[in-house]
């Protein structure tokens, strides 16, 4: 399994799913780390899930701040 992947990637399994399909990165939110996105996509239930392919590093506290976890 890649380490990471490219939003083509991304975009060609997302393509042909109802745009208004909520999507979800299933890890843990209780460490503010980055994380390599897995490469399927499973919908389920209404829902998309992407898994997560191992933490890379830190958050930065930036991105944390922008995502209003501060």
């Amino acid at each position: 399994m890649p380490a990471s992947q490219t939003v083509g990637h991304l975009l060609r399994q997302l393509n042909g799913l109802d745009p208004e399909l909520p999507i979800r990165l299933a890890i843990n939110p209780d460490f503010p780390f980055t994380h390599y996105l897995g490469t399927k996509v499973v919908v389920q239930d209404g829902t998309a899930f992407i898994a997560d392919d191992g933490q890379e590093d830190y958050l930065p506290a930036t991105i944390s701040n922008a995502l209003g976890w501060h």
